[in-house]
């Protein structure tokens, strides 16, 4: 296990044993050592404009509600009732006065503070004024809402983000978006497998071959940062798909995924559901433009990523089979095509090796040009 942990030369490096994928203890550990002391995504602004809007979310295992307050402060709470832990909120929504639990009434309000508990008044030294639910650490960045467990020890925030912000510039910026769209898909694999997979243009040829004819494959360059990565490629398509730019897709430790292509912003949140199976959340907003054109362009691109999507469930479905068969030893990482998953696989190994291990890693950084 402390050789399998240690940091590894990108040069020489090799991807973490099978056993990080399968072994059935793995699920606690993740939670514990990766999704408690991180920054998740949440929501975007646009699902929590006005007061009483609200999100459903499930932060690796723990239920949360987003909600914009009368404050207009955004909080996120946790989305189980001091009662009997039942659900505050079990889908999105807008302008509530209030949460109430859908179990048995108790009534909050939009800060979290109970209200009111029907036919409560026989519980000795009962107080509403006593019961407030959990809140979370919120960071809105980019029109993004993240939430951390424990701030304390989630990653500093700006360092976070660091370079997003200029890379972006004022024409492309993450808040503009709207017209909110969600897919989810449930699959049979690790959810380190589908990171592993997303981090990396390598198998773009041979397992998308629609994709592969809008990037150009020889310029696809992987960027390396303290705490995300970026995958960048020019992107070439007919005016009713994306026309003519660039394709970014920047990946934010541990789960969150920012695919940014002309006129759209699609995030993906890797939700672990037990060792061998996630859930894989994808929101899509788009730039104003409620033409015929606008809305034929937002159909098309729907179909086709859903396309993708398939194509990528397929293989991972069939990786973690893989993983599982008892043959897989690790293999040797390709030091041009796959430096974000050797950067990923380091954060990894941080992470299980404890807390006092990040200062060793603090180093992973920099930038890579993966142009063949």
């Amino acid at each position: 296990m402390t050789a399998d942990l240690a940091p590894q030369d990108p040069a020489t490096a090799t991807a973490l044993p099978a056993r990080f994928y399968v072994d059935t203890g793995m699920a606690n550990v993740d939670r514990d050592a990766i999704f408690a002391r991180g920054w998740q995504l949440v929501a975007h602004v646009s699902q929590l404009r006005g007061v009483g809007d609200h999100a459903v979310v499930d932060l690796a295992g723990l239920p949360v509600i987003a909600v914009r307050g009368g404050d207009e402060q955004v909080r996120v709470l946790h989305n189980v009732c001091r009662h009997r832990a039942g659900p505050i909120a079990q889908c999105d929504g807008l302008a509530a006065k209030s949460l109430r639990c859908r179990y048995h009434g108790w009534t909050y309000t939009l800060d979290g503070q109970l209200r009111s508990a029907p036919e409560m008044q026989g519980a000795a030294g009962f107080d509403v004024a006593d019961v407030r639910l959990p809140q979370l650490a919120v960071r809105i960045w980019q029109g993004l809402v993240f939430a951390a467990f424990d701030e304390a020890t989630a990653p500093d925030f700006d360092a976070f983000v660091a370079g997003i912000d200029a890379r972006l510039g004022a024409d492309r910026g993450l808040a503009q978006y709207g017209g909110h769209h969600r897919v989810a898909y449930e699959i049979a694999c690790n959810w380190k497998v589908y990171v592993d997979n997303f981090l990396e243009g390598y198998h773009v040829p041979f397992v998308h071959p629609g994709l592969n004819r809008l990037l150009d494959y020889r310029s696809y360059r992987t960027e390396l940062s303290r705490w995300h990565s970026l995958q960048w490629s020019p992107l070439e398509s007919d005016d009713g798909l994306y026309g003519s730019g660039d394709a970014l897709y920047y990946w934010l430790w541990p789960n969150t995924m920012l695919n940014i292509l002309p006129g759209r912003l699609q995030t993906n949140r890797v939700v672990p559901l037990g060792v061998d199976r996630c859930q894989v959340v994808f929101d899509t907003y788009y730039a104003p433009d409620d033409s015929p054109e606008g809305r034929a362009r937002r159909g098309a691109d729907i179909q086709f990523s859903d396309g993708v999507q398939h194509e990528d469930i397929g293989i991972c479905e069939d990786v973690q089979r893989g993983m599982a068969s008892g043959s897989y030893v690790p293999g040797r990482l390709n030091p041009l095509r796959e430096t974000g998953v050797h950067h990923f696989h380091e954060l990894l190994r941080a992470a299980y090796r404890g807390p006092a291990a990040d200062a060793a890693t603090g180093q992973a950084g920099g930038a890579v040009d993966v142009r063949a």
